[in-house]
């Protein structure tokens, strides 16, 4: 029994892990805008650093933060190397996200239910009513 413990916070731990390193790569705003830039088609490191005012090395260790969590996977061929989104491991992400989803919808839902600070002080035309 207690084997089977240390084994299923092994796992808990990992996938702990795995789903911090995704959260990471995606807190820069750079690392985005490159799996953006992928999800299409993929693309050589050259192709992706292109649009960038940074070196060819900064822009690689941009893909290393996203290679370390499994958002992409590289592939050398000849002398290039192919960047390709990893989809599979944004929808862990997703599949976490979405339990919280109940959460935000429901405070969005509430505010639209609200009456605006404008809205509260008309007055109610019907008391105003002649005739």
């Amino acid at each position: 029994m207690i084997a089977f413990n240390r084994m299923v916070k092994s796992i808990h731990h990992a996938q702990a892990s795995q789903l911090d390193a995704v959260f990471h790569a995606l807190s820069d705003s750079t690392r985005r805008a490159i799996l953006r830039d992928v999800a299409p088609r993929e693309k050589t490191v050259g192709q992706i650093a292109r649009p960038y005012s940074v070196s060819l090395a900064a822009v690689s260790k941009h893909l290393k933060v996203l290679e370390k969590a499994r958002l992409i996977n590289r592939e050398k061929r000849g002398s290039f190397q192919f960047v390709r989104i990893n989809a599979a491991t944004m929808k862990e992400a997703e599949r976490w996200l979405s339990y919280y989803e109940k959460f935000w919808s429901q405070q969005l839902d509430a505010t639209h239910t609200r009456p605006t600070p404008a809205q509260s002080q008309k007055p109610n035309s019907a008391l105003y009513k002649t005739g």
